[in-house]
């Protein structure tokens, strides 16, 4: 018989913060398979986030703007540093790389519909790039990769911006992983692999070894697409200050930067939970790197792209607020779709997980049909219900933003700044460097009470 609360409780039983459950449950199943963890989802860790910061609404100091009869834009513009053709979007929230294998064509096909209904991007991910998601997706963006995997110079022109993968929030410094359940036939082909097999993507580029390697693939990228195409370059935070720094240096238009929050379709659980730094400390780092070069929101500057964790509005203001120029979203895009949901809370618990829970990606099992290439499971998602769903969802976290900016002053999202907030942590202030809530004084900054 299990014993209960109560039960452990009169027996002054106390258990160990070091050695807790869940580690004991780590450490036997290691010793029982001689192998480590792999899941996706993203770090699971309690991290100073969004949540540790509060804007500062206009009251007599400042002066609010009233409802929805003033304008408060939320446009945004990116690549106009060197691309004849910038991305011109009408809402600051994109869509991650999320690739073809790790997601079920429905599901490419279903964040290309509800992307372009709002009038923003989408992006293909590892794996090279599927029709339905170019059909349906009025802006994409075509990741370049370690691995190559279905890389070929028309995709890339048919593409409207190339993102170069540097790195991954979940992962920096390691590769991705596709286990073989995933690889069917029609992956197989794209990514020139053989079926069934379990497939690691590589960490590093395999033609460059830093920075001037960086910048002439970034010039052969630009010579393919006749100039036309933003480059992004895509860094998992970690040493992000020189990271973003490095990027400008070798041409990029666009720098995405991708907190330890971020989600993955499969890698080692360890890399999850123990490398990268959260977003909110990658943000301000990133920021002072695009100043100290002159190039942060300039009409020919370098844009900043910011992900990893982000939920709702509030954090989209939030990042905006601490500099970023627009946001992507991953996770949270797959919940709109329909992961996790209760009314697939009965197949959840036959695959020994629940609704909110299920994070074995990997395993090409999910009863939503977005994270698998089954296809039985496939069917049940609606690429134009999911698409409907992402869009709305996309709807509110703008709606959201735009009402925290007028309540604050501002005639467009992107003119929140730092001073319109505030930390409820001293953790949290530190790492945004604004002030803790009720003082002037930001950690690590001189300044007093």
């Amino acid at each position: 018989m299990t014993a209960t609360s109560n039960d452990r409780a009169r027996l002054g039983l106390r258990e160990s913060a070091t050695f807790d459950r869940t580690t004991i449950a780590a450490i036997q199943r290691a010793a029982e398979t001689g192998i480590y963890d792999i899941r996706g989802w993203g770090a699971k860790r309690a991290l100073p986030h969004f949540d540790d910061l509060l804007f500062l609404g206009a009251s007599v100091s400042r002066y609010p703007l009233e409802g929805y009869r003033e304008k408060c834009g939320t446009d945004v513009v990116l690549g106009a540093r060197n691309a004849r053709h910038p991305l011109r979007l009408d809402v600051p929230v994109t869509i991650a790389g999320m690739s073809f294998g790790a997601l079920s064509g429905r599901a490419k096909e279903a964040l290309g519909r509800g992307a372009s209904e709002v009038g923003t991007s989408t992006t293909t991910g590892d794996g090279g790039m599927t029709p339905e998601e170019r059909d349906t997706s009025k802006h994409l963006v075509y990741q370049y990769l370690p691995n190559r995997y279905g890389m070929n110079p028309d995709d890339l022109r048919r593409a409207d911006a190339i993102e170069v993968v540097l790195g991954q929030g979940a992962k920096p410094g390691g590769g991705g992983m596709l286990l073989g359940q995933k690889v069917s036939e029609r992956v197989a082909g794209m990514r020139d692999l053989p079926v069934g097999i379990d497939q690691r993507s590589a960490s590093r580029h395999p033609d460059w070894t830093g920075p001037d390697d960086l910048t002439i693939k970034i010039n052969e990228l630009r010579e393919i697409t006749d100039w036309e195409k933003p480059i992004y370059v895509k860094v998992g935070a970690s040493r992000t200050y020189y990271d973003v720094k490095l990027a400008v240096h070798a041409g990029a238009d666009v720098v995405v930067v991708d907190g330890m929050q971020g989600g993955t379709a499969a890698t080692q659980e360890v890399f999850i939970e123990n490398v990268g730094i959260p977003t909110l400390a990658a943000i301000p780092q990133a920021v002072q790197a695009l100043q100290e070069l002159g190039v942060h929101r300039k009409p020919d500057g370098v844009q900043l792209i910011v992900s990893g964790g982000i939920r709702s509005g509030a954090d989209v203001a939030k990042c905006l607020a601490l500099g970023a120029d627009a946001v992507a979203i991953g996770t949270a895009a797959l919940i709109a779709l329909g992961d996790n949901h209760p009314r697939f809370e009965d197949d959840y618990q036959r695959l020994g997980s629940a609704a909110g829970f299920y994070d074995a990606f990997q395993a090409g099992q999910d009863p939503a049909g977005i994270t698998t290439q089954d296809p039985e499971l496939q069917q049940r998602l609606d690429p134009v219900e999911g698409g409907r769903r992402l869009a709305n969802y996309l709807r509110v976290l703008t709606m959201e933003a735009q009402t925290i900016a007028r309540a604050c002053g501002k005639a467009h999202v992107t003119h929140l700044e730092p001073e319109d907030m505030v930390a409820v942590s001293i953790e949290a202030a530190a790492m945004a460097r604004v002030p803790l809530a009720g003082t002037s004084w930001v950690p690590g900054q001189s300044g007093g009470f």
